[in-house]
């Protein structure tokens, strides 16, 4: 059996045999619950202990009219709940003292789970942005990711802060399906970038050739940022010699008829709208990458929620680097949830309060009582950017 599912039946178990449970359990919520009949129970003890605190009888046992509120109680919002599944939850506690241990189970398959749901709707989100040639909704759901992220990091008791996991430096994602209209506008610019002496200075400072998709158009835009940066001239000769100096012929990174695509005869256009274009494109491809990279984070059951947390802020990095670029060549301010740092939000008193109530029992927890009866011991933008540029008709073929 799901040991999650099991976590949250004893834990339910443990608040029916001792009521007082709950004031160990305050950090916990009914939603973290996965079925929707243990969050009806939860929420409902919450309900019927604020109003009607259960007072032991003097042997200590625990009123049979503790377990008859809540099951009606949560019977309100869910069907199909009767008494006997009480009795179940009861029998499937082992130890009531035990409740914030199952309490950090519960926790923690709601961690999983919240950040797997946040992570799938950033990828979707990223599908839609590609094909509208959009930004604004993908930055968004990241930041929302982000924001649940340290929220979630605070609940746990840990610092949000981004821990690179330890296979980054050798894991290879394979290369990623390179879209014609990408290609076309990476095509289009290097053959601007080569064609215009003064094109390499609008793009130079926010391009890089890791927004490129196509990677060989990405080795072609670092060998004419060589040239720039050096002071050469950058023209059809000086961008195939460095091409040829760096190898990328010899190796079959590019082939010659890539070269003379590019090469071939003058480029027209706008360098910075095509620039645009490009570092748009990177946005939502960096963010749909570490919206996969974090999915499948999440789906690991064996990552605890502390290092989870932290490599999905890791994740998310490169999106805030690429993000920032993109503002600086649009000319956008950053956004108070860009530069609002989670560390600094956080309070270490709150994190410490958090991770020592889910790790220990009350130290004066009573011994656990039964009720009154016998009980049998059974077992939840914008418009679109038009794809053509005032200029793009003036262009010649590469």
């Amino acid at each position: 059996m799901d040991a999650l599912f099991k976590g949250e039946q004893a834990l339910l178990g443990a608040v029916l045999l001792d009521p007082d449970q709950l004031d160990a359990l305050s950090w916990l919520k009914p939603a973290d619950f996965y079925r929707p009949v243990h969050q009806a129970l939860f929420a409902a003890m919450r309900t019927v202990s604020s109003q009607e605190r259960p007072i032991r009888a003097a042997d200590g046992t625990v009123p049979l009219t503790w377990l008859t509120s809540t099951v009606a109680e949560a019977g309100r919002h869910v069907r199909g709940l009767s008494a006997s599944y009480a009795h179940t939850l009861i029998a499937a506690c082992p130890r009531p003292q035990n409740a914030p241990v199952y309490g950090r189970m519960v926790l923690e398959g709601a961690i999983h789970r919240t950040v797997t749901k946040h992570a799938v709707r950033l990828e979707q989100v990223a599908r839609i942005d590609a094909e509208q040639q959009q930004v604004e909704g993908v930055l968004h759901h990241a930041d929302v990711l982000a924001g649940v992220l340290g929220d979630l990091a605070r609940r746990w008791g840990t610092e949000p802060r981004p821990v690179a996991p330890p296979d980054a430096g050798t894991s290879a994602k394979p290369p990623r399906p390179v879209g014609p209209e990408e290609a076309e506008d990476e095509r289009f610019l290097l053959a601007v970038l080569v064609s215009q002496p003064a094109a390499m200075a609008e793009v130079y400072d926010w391009l890089r050739p890791g927004d490129f998709a196509d990677p060989g158009h990405g080795q072609v835009y670092r060998c004419l940022g060589a040239l720039h940066h050096r002071g050469e001239p950058i023209d059809q000769v000086t961008a195939l010699w460095e091409v040829q100096r760096r190898g990328l012929l010899a190796d079959g990174t590019l082939s010659r008829e890539q070269l003379d695509s590019l090469f071939g005869g003058p480029g027209a256009g706008s360098a910075e709208w095509l620039g645009d274009q490009v570092i748009r494109s990177s946005v939502v491809r960096t963010a749909a990458g570490a919206a996969t990279t974090i999915k499948a984070l999440a789906e690991d059951e064996a990552l605890v929620p502390g290092r989870l947390i932290g490599q999905a802020l890791h994740a998310l990095g490169p999106l805030d680097e690429v993000r920032a670029r993109w503002r600086t060549a649009t000319g956008r301010p950053s956004t108070s949830s860009e530069v609002d740092d989670p560390a600094e939000r956080s309070d270490p008193s709150a994190r410490v309060h958090a991770a020592l109530s889910r790790s220990a029992a009350r130290q004066s927890a009573p011994q656990a009582v039964t009720p009154t009866v016998p009980l049998v011991r059974s077992r939840t933008a914008t418009t679109p950017r038009s794809r053509t540029s005032p200029s793009r008709h003036l262009r010649s073929s590469p």
